[in-house]
C-alpha cells in the first residue's frame, strides 16, 4: 500500500504545483458574451478570454514570485498533511508535502535539474517524461504561454461540468501525454485539468479541480 500512497503523493505534488501558479481572477470582470447555439470559440478565443479572466497579461506578469501553504487530504487511504509550495519566475519550484505517519515528501526545480525526496525511495533526479512534466507545470507564466508549451491544441466540444458549462480543449506537449482542459465558458476561467504524471511506479492519472477564484492585489 506504501508504494500506492507514495505514487500518489508524487502525482500530487505534481499536481499542486500546477495549482499553485494559477494567478487570481478579478472578480469583477464582465462576464463574456453568450456563444450562439451549436457554435465553438476557437482555441485563441478561449485562451485569450482565460488570460483576461486572471486578471490581464499585465497583472499576472506582474507578480514574480509565490508563496503558498494549506491542507490536502487523500480519503481513499486516510492520509491528511500540510503542504508548503514556492514558485519563482521563470521556471523554480519547490513543494514540501508533511504527511503524519508517512514522513515529508519534498520535490524541487531549478530550470534545469529536478528532484523528490521521500522517505522509501530516498532522493532522486527525474529524467525522461517525469522531467518533461515537471519543465511544463513550473512554468511561472504558464497561462501566457500555453501555445508555446504544446505543440497541438484543439477544441473538443462543449460539456456540462457539474452545473456549468464547459469548453473542453485538448493539448499535447511536444513530450508527454495529452491534457484535457475544461474552461468554465461563462467566466474564461480553467475549471479542470486531465493529464498522467510518472514516477518511479509508473503512469498515474491526475485530475486537478480548480475553484473559489479570488482576486489578490489586483
Amino acid at each position: 500500500m506504501k508504494r500506492t500512497i507514495t505514487l500518489m503523493i508524487l502525482c500530487m505534488a505534481a499536481a499542486v504545483v500546477a495549482l499553485a501558479q494559477q494567478k487570481p481572477a478579478d472578480q469583477a470582470a464582465k462576464p463574456p458574451a453568450a456563444m450562439p447555439a451549436q457554435a465553438l470559440p476557437t482555441v485563441d478565443q478561449i485562451l485569450d478570454k482565460y488570460i483576461q479572466a486572471l486578471g490581464g497579461r499585465d497583472a499576472i506578469e506582474k507578480l514574480t514570485s509565490t508563496t503558498s501553504k494549506g491542507t490536502f487530504e487523500i480519503p481513499a487511504f486516510g492520509a491528511t498533511g500540510t503542504a508548503e509550495i514556492w514558485a519563482k519566475a521563470p521556471n523554480k519550484t519547490a513543494i514540501k508535502l508533511d504527511i503524519p505517519g508517512f514522513g515529508i515528501v519534498q520535490e524541487g526545480f531549478n530550470g534545469t535539474v529536478a528532484w523528490a525526496q521521500e522517505p522509501q525511495s530516498g532522493l532522486r533526479e527525474k529524467t525522461g517524461s517525469e522531467l518533461a512534466s515537471t519543465k511544463l507545470d513550473a512554468d511561472f507564466y504558464k497561462p501566457l504561454k500555453l501555445k508555446q508549451l504544446y505543440s497541438k491544441i484543439t477544441v473538443k466540444g462543449k460539456e456540462k461540468l457539474g452545473d456549468k458549462e464547459a469548453y473542453v480543449l485538448e493539448a499535447t506537449p511536444a513530450e508527454g501525454s495529452a491534457e484535457t482542459w475544461y474552461f468554465d465558458a461563462a467566466s474564461g476561467l480553467l475549471a479542470r485539468i486531465d493529464a498522467e504524471r510518472e514516477s518511479p511506479q509508473g503512469k498515474a492519472a491526475v485530475q486537478i479541480y480548480l475553484e473559489d477564484y479570488r482576486d489578490v492585489d489586483g
